[in-house]
């Protein structure tokens, strides 16, 4: 199932937080993402009906085991991307800002083969 980029964002969000801190809240994603926290809200009604993440009583929020299959499969592409574009001469900032674009729309083939040469030539 193809899921919006802004539910991809926001699952990746939740993962990145989820690192940093012990509990991921709304208020934490809206920070980070520079969100209002309305906007968020609505995201993560979205996202808690379709099944990618759970909200407790305490309005913490965790992700499903689908949720956390997608996060990973795009954090993946982002860190990967990010560095390969950095390595290429890239700004830090524009590598991780044209990572963000591109981690949704790359193919599972081509990410394959950017990864398969891109740990050929770090390990070269």
């Amino acid at each position: 199932m193809k899921i919006q980029e802004s539910a991809e964002n926001y699952l990746e969000t939740i993962l990145m937080i989820g690192k940093r801190k012990s509990h991921v809240r709304s208020i934490d994603i809206a920070n980070e993402l520079e969100f209002s926290k309305p906007s968020v809200s609505v995201a993560m009604k979205n996202l808690r009906i379709n099944g990618y993440i759970e909200v407790d009583a305490e309005g913490f929020i965790t992700l499903t085991p689908e949720g956390r299959k997608i996060a990973e499969k795009i954090y993946e592409r982002h860190q990967l991307l990010s560095g390969w574009l950095i390595r290429l001469g890239v700004d830090p900032k524009t590598a991780a800002e044209d990572a963000c674009r591109m981690e949704h729309v790359i193919s599972a083939e081509s990410f394959e083969a950017i990864k398969k040469h891109t740990h050929r030539t770090i390990t070269e």
